[in-house]
């Protein structure tokens, strides 16, 4: 008889073998990516659809556990802020996953200082308001899901520069009754909520740490962890925590933008950012996150409808 995982992922749109797979992936010969789970090909399905195919290393650290969770939670969950799963691979030993195919990569490529294409601001707030939908729906599943890994890489833009939320190896289910989890930490150095790591406590709020942390690179381009050369490398919250409680804007405002940015959005903005990281008591869920960063993105649309498609709002 079949466990409850196993008749959970033959519910999908489909089972995929391995030879199938490396039929799609035309015997794995592009490489798109690479994480903890493995590496990503190209591949076409039904003769005209892209796909993203992630295929399990046998040296992968996140292992069969994490590809079932992976499996187990994105078929029942679907929203338009959230990567698709379009079909799995489980066969002697050999296991991908098949997912839509996000033509624009990662938000980590374009905050990199080596990005050619540099994001405006309007982008950036639609990006975070993309995330925050995703995030959003995610916590309010019955059960609740925290995604546990959320990070700019983990964050994928379409063609049209929509975000959606990838990566759900490290997610959990929540009972409705529980407020945490306790587990061994996981994630990512830099987007952890400081709770997750000390005392292996995790819940929504430590997603919503590491949102926060997320809108606080998009704002400034400033990696989560700053290389200082010779220096200590230190913590983006250390670099923007004097310069926030000075009101210094124009110092945290990724410098990219040279000066083209709505200074009253950017100043909402980081306000948000900032209730994010705050100690757990204190940290609003992502309903309230999403509805104040819409509030921003709209002040920011009618601004620059006012100002006739310019960026700068003087003080």
């Amino acid at each position: 008889m079949k466990s409850m995982e196993e008749q959970q992922m033959n519910s999908m749109n489909g089972s995929f073998t391995y030879s199938q797979i490396a039929k799609i992936t035309s015997n794995f010969k592009t490489v798109i990516g690479k994480g903890g789970f493995g590496e990503v090909y190209l591949g076409i399905l039904n003769a005209d659809t892209h796909v993203a195919v992630k295929v399990l290393s046998s040296t992968s650290m996140q292992g069969y556990k994490e590809f079932q969770a992976e499996v187990k939670l994105m078929t029942v969950v679907c929203h338009e802020n959230l990567v698709s799963v379009m079909g799995y691979c489980d066969e002697d030993g050999n296991k991908a996953l098949i997912y839509e195919y996000i033509a624009n990569g990662n938000l980590r490529q374009y905050l990199s200082e080596k990005s050619e294409r540099i994001l405006s601001w309007g982008e950036r707030l639609q990006i975070a308001v993309d995330a925050a939908h995703g995030l959003e729906f995610l916590h309010g599943c019955k059960p609740p899901i925290v995604h546990r890994d959320l990070k700019p890489a983990n964050i994928l833009l379409t063609e049209n520069m929509q975000a959606k939320i990838s990566d759900f190896g490290l997610s959990r289910l929540f009972s409705t009754e529980a407020s945490h989890i306790s587990t061994r930490p996981a994630g990512t150095f830099g987007y952890l909520d400081p709770e997750s790591y000390t005392i292996g406590r995790i819940s929504k709020k430590s997603d919503v740490y590491s949102f926060g942390i997320i809108l606080i690179e998009l704002i400034s381009g400033q990696p989560a962890i700053i290389r200082q050369g010779n220096e200590d490398d230190i913590h983006i919250l250390r670099w923007i925590c004097p310069l926030f409680d000075r009101g210094d804007i124009w110092s945290i405002v990724d410098p990219r933008l040279q000066g083209e940015f709505n200074i009253n959005t950017a100043r909402k903005a980081i306000k948000i950012a900032m209730s994010c990281v705050l100690p757990i008591r204190q940290r609003p869920d992502m309903s309230h996150v999403l509805a104040k960063l819409k509030e921003c993105l709209d002040d920011f649309c009618y601004d620059f409808m006012l100002l006739g498609g310019k960026n700068v709002n003087l003080l």
